[in-house]
């Protein structure tokens, strides 16, 4: 297994990206299968719990109020519906369920009934996952004790990019709330979205954040942008697809004990690319129909593609609470 390094120089990581692409894809499958059993893919599901009214104005969300999308604003689900569909997602193949609501942070009543779901979900051998915006220490030890396994909370590009993209928090809040959860004890998801008109230079900065964080995240979600009309980036030029795969290809040289996640944008992604992105180190995708509130493909068609692939779900953990019981 090769030793994770922390100390990448910014032109270390430009290099990379300017190797030939068969050669970084030669070098990146190389460091994944020294890493990972090379046939798996860990396959997690992402419920909305809250959906909409988001007060941040980050350019590429239909969750955002400032954002005229048409999206329909749904309050907290309860428990019970946030289980049942866990049990679902578990028995349908998933290994990790991943609860986001559209909250700038959370209020104190609102965490206390997502601490409720964590519990009830981890209860049926699931890993678990929340994204809620900003936390406080307190909020993230909270969430630990509940039982919660990962925090997402995105950097999303790099920080000489970010005020173009999200005006109402800071890349500095970001990181913040990105130490809280390491403290707490959590694992970090943390990645980014390409396709919103960053440059090379952005994501090259981006992914040498992300490896030079005291521990690499856990899970480093790699998203294509989503266009949605409405949003400020509706219009955004499309990623080259070599482009994607060759951040991918970097990102798992850096950060070679990470899950690399293939995220939002899968629907226009050809069966084609997503071989070449998994080739190349992706070893994660969110399965089901939707991510929060975009399409995502359906179940099936994972399914067979990873079947055409010969590639297979990762297993999940044994847990002695897993719940037996039929979904």
């Amino acid at each position: 297994m090769n030793e994770p390094r922390f100390d990448w120089r910014l032109d270390e990581v430009r290099e990379l990206f300017e190797l030939p692409l068969f050669e970084l894809l030669y070098r990146a499958h190389g460091v994944h299968r020294a890493n990972f059993p090379h046939h798996q893919v860990q396959v997690s599901t992402l419920l909305s719990v809250k959906t909409g009214a988001c007060p941040e104005d980050c350019a590429y969300c239909p969750q955002s109020v400032r954002h005229d999308t048409k999206l329909p604003v749904d309050p907290l689900l309860e428990v019970e519906d946030v289980v049942a569909r866990a049990r679902l997602a578990r028995d349908s193949g998933a290994t990790r369920f991943c609860m986001g609501a559209a909250w700038r942070n959370p209020k104190p009543k609102q965490l206390a009934v997502v601490a409720e779901m964590v519990r009830r979900v981890r209860e049926l051998g699931l890993e678990t996952c929340a994204t809620l915006g900003m936390l406080t220490a307190e909020q993230a030890a909270t969430l630990r004790a509940a039982g919660l396994d990962f925090y997402n909370h995105n950097l999303d590009t790099s920080e000489a990019f970010y005020p173009e993209i999200i005006t109402t928090r800071t890349y500095a809040d970001r990181l913040e709330t990105l130490q809280h959860v390491r403290d707490a004890g959590l694992k970090v998801c943390c990645g980014g979205i390409l396709g919103m008109g960053e440059t090379r230079e952005d994501r090259v900065a981006l992914l040498h954040t992300l490896a030079t964080l005291p521990a690499h995240p856990e899970s480093v979600p790699i998203n294509q942008l989503v266009r949605v009309p409405g949003t400020p980036l509706e219009g955004a030029e499309p990623l080259d697809p070599f482009e994607f795969v060759r951040t991918i290809g970097v990102a798992r040289v850096l950060m070679p004990g990470s899950h690399l996640r293939l995220s939002a944008g899968r629907t226009e992604m050809s069966a084609e690319l997503q071989a070449m992105a998994f080739f190349a180190g992706a070893n994660s995708i969110f399965y089901g129909e939707k991510l929060l509130t975009t399409p995502n493909p359906d179940a099936d068609g994972d399914m067979a593609l990873l079947q055409r692939l010969g590639l297979v779900p990762e297993p999940g953990r044994t847990d002695s609470r897993v719940d037996a019981t039929p979904g």
